[in-house]
């Protein structure tokens, strides 16, 4: 059965909740049949910044599952944990494709992402080889690129940024409201940012 997916990739350290108001939007906008949260093995972009820990793969997997936890669209996929390495849109797009042949996938990205994405690896066959969602980005000035399939959908503007949520943590600032409360308990529990 032909299945209309969303990819949405990412560290997800930690998941939070513009994180999921960003796929139930784009689920609605593309008319997705499910989203599939992809976290990332190791994050390319998080790589090059060499002052930045990210927590482990098998934590982040772990509070991606406790965050979807009863939402009927949303899936986990592990195809990057499981292929290890860097981890690039386009080879998971490639990975995906082959085991869904059926299935219709569009890649989740945020508007201030769409003109960035001329850098990212294989970008020339990534841009023909899977559809793009994107949020529009007030401020954020879009510039077509040839040869491209991109959907803008409309979101509520949330400033919330994992990055924002870990600082929030070691400054004793209010951090846990931006996130489910399964994700915060387990911050806590395991002392991911301490």
């Amino acid at each position: 059965m032909v299945k209309r997916i969303g990819l949405f990739g990412g560290a997800f350290d930690p998941p939070h909740t513009g994180h999921l108001i960003l796929a139930a939007e784009a689920a609605e906008a593309a008319d997705l049949d499910e989203v599939w949260f992809l976290p990332s093995y190791i994050p390319p972009h998080l790589e090059r910044k060499h002052s930045q820990r990210i927590s482990s793969a098998q934590s982040r997997i772990d509070m991606v599952r406790l965050s979807i936890e009863g939402e009927s669209k949303f899936r986990l996929s592990l195809v990057e944990y499981e292929r290890e390495g860097k981890s690039y849109t386009y080879d998971t797009v490639a990975i995906l494709k082959e085991q869904y042949p059926d299935h219709v996938f569009y890649f989740i990205i945020g508007g201030d992402m769409v003109n960035d994405l001329p850098q990212w690896y294989k970008f020339e066959e990534l841009k023909t080889s899977v559809n793009f969602l994107a949020t529009k980005r007030a401020g954020v000035p879009l510039h077509p690129i040839e040869g491209m399939n991109i959907q803008y959908f409309d979101m509520p503007l949330i400033e919330i940024s994992s990055s924002m949520i870990r600082e929030r943590y070691r400054t004793g600032k209010p951090w846990h409201y931006f996130l489910p409360v399964a994700v915060k308990n387990y911050i806590e529990e395991n002392g991911l940012y301490d």
